[in-house]
């Protein structure tokens, strides 16, 4: 666990380091689109902030390689190597499209192109989980099809939802973290080594996401862009492949006897997670691609025409606040990914996985209460930027000072002058005098 903290860790802090940089070279560069009807932010915000994530991505990974554990992982398989080339690929892609703009069927063939890539080297589907069947070989070009597919779909419902301050980066970072707690059960619980690329990269995943998250929070002062919201799809795509597609179902069966059927059914439950698992996690965002595909394609319009009718502009359109409704989507996702999680655990496990879905179940009756405010806890305040501290007593009482002086008429007092200025306001006579004669010898001079 140490050695995927110290991972986590150094891409979060490589992550959050990289971005302030990085928006000062997206402003540079010009890579601030004009404000468009679907947009809901009110002034340019630089975008391009997939560079800081490939830093921490890349720092990450090179970090892990020089860890006893996690060396294994670099020398036993081709999944880094794999990972490092279909991220490249997609990066640049979306790097050329937040500062040019791609055509969305050259995005789409790109897409193909790197998810290619990855399946040339070795991230495919092997085998799958099939209730009632059991464990099924999947043919080569099906797996290939399958992950490809995975990749692609993933890919465009993170850059789907990517329309609010924070929201893809935060729902992509617990989407990772539900995938890090069960594929780090599978490959310590049940000592399967073959799950853990998946906690690898579930765990660098992770920490791109809370490194970018200050500087995306509303307000946010940079966007991740196509950059980012590709990057961060095929990551989370290649976990899923790798957990669900290469983990043999077998493996998770400890015991063949069973004293009931109840027994026998609580012990094949792990084997379906990972057949759930990747469904649930990206539940939301996947409703909401399918739904906009449907939408567009019923109007008789490319299933990638933007538009304002995805969910979270729905939640601003009834009512809530930006933040409202992300905080409201975060809950959402972290109840679907957090509940399928827990049917895989039991005992102590189980009962902190039902602590965090009751947390969340808590948040989402919270965030409903119309009076209800979301803001940060005073005690963290420190630790966050000042946009978004509370403002003190001190900070009230200069703004009302500062607003009292403003909206106060300015009085000319001449007892208030001292005999100097009395003295140079005699010699130079009084505004209207002085514009008086000099209006007339305008006048008589154009005469």
């Amino acid at each position: 666990m140490r050695e995927f903290l110290l991972t986590l860790c150094v891409a979060t802090a490589v992550t959050y380091l990289l971005t302030g940089p990085v928006r000062k070279f997206a402003i540079i560069a010009g890579a601030m689109p004009q404000i468009r009807d679907r947009d809901v932010h009110k002034e340019p915000t630089p975008r391009l902030g997939g560079i800081a994530m490939f830093g921490g991505l890349c720092a990450g990974l090179l970090v892990a390689s020089h860890l006893t554990t996690l060396s294994s992982i670099f020398n036993g398989s081709s999944d880094v190597r794999a990972l490092l080339s279909g991220a490249a690929i997609m990066w640049i892609i979306g790097v050329l499209d937040d500062k040019w703009g791609v055509d969305a069927l050259v995005k789409l063939g790109g897409q193909m192109v790197a998810a290619g890539v990855m399946v040339y080297q070795g991230v495919t589907v092997l085998w799958l989980p099939i209730p009632g069947v059991g464990t099924w070989v999947v043919p080569q070009t099906l797996g290939t099809v399958l992950a490809v597919a995975l990749v692609v779909i993933s890919v465009n419902a993170v850059n789907f939802i990517d329309g609010l301050d924070g929201l893809a980066a935060g729902m992509v970072c617990i989407a990772a973290l539900a995938f890090f707690v069960y594929s780090y059960r599978l490959s310590y619980g049940y000592g399967i080594a073959d799950a853990l690329p998946a906690t690898l990269f579930s765990a660098v995943l992770v920490g791109m996401c809370l490194g970018f998250l200050p500087h995306n929070l509303h307000p946010a002062r940079i966007f991740m862009g196509d950059s980012g919201a590709l990057l961060l799809g095929l990551v989370l795509s290649v976990s899923m492949i790798s957990l669900t597609g290469r983990v043999d179902p077998a493996a998770l069966i400890t015991d063949k006897t069973y004293g009931s059927q109840t027994q026998a059914v609580h012990s094949m439950v792990p084997i379906y997670i990972p057949l759930l698992l990747p469904l649930t996690v990206i539940a939301i965002p996947l409703a909401d691609l399918i739904l906009a595909v449907v939408r567009r394609t019923w109007a008789g319009k490319s299933p990638f025409a933007a538009d304002r009718q995805h969910l979270h502009h729905r939640l601003l359109d009834i009512g809530h606040s930006q933040t409202r409704a992300v905080l409201i989507m975060y809950f959402w996702a972290g109840l679907f990914a957090f509940g399928t999680v827990a049917f895989s655990v039991n005992r102590t496990p189980l009962l902190l996985v039902k602590i965090a879905m009751a947390a969340c179940l808590i948040g989402i009756v919270v965030l409903l209460m119309p009076r209800f405010k979301p803001h940060a806890p005073r005690m963290a305040e420190r630790f966050l930027p000042p946009r978004y501290r509370h403002a003190t007593e001190d900070d009230d009482k200069v703004r009302e000072v500062l607003t009292e002086a403003v909206e106060r008429p300015p009085v000319a007092n001449a007892d208030s002058l001292s005999h100097e200025d009395e003295e140079l306001l005699r010699k130079i006579g009084t505004g209207a005098h002085a514009a008086g004669r000099h209006s007339g010898a305008s006048g008589r001079n154009g005469r």
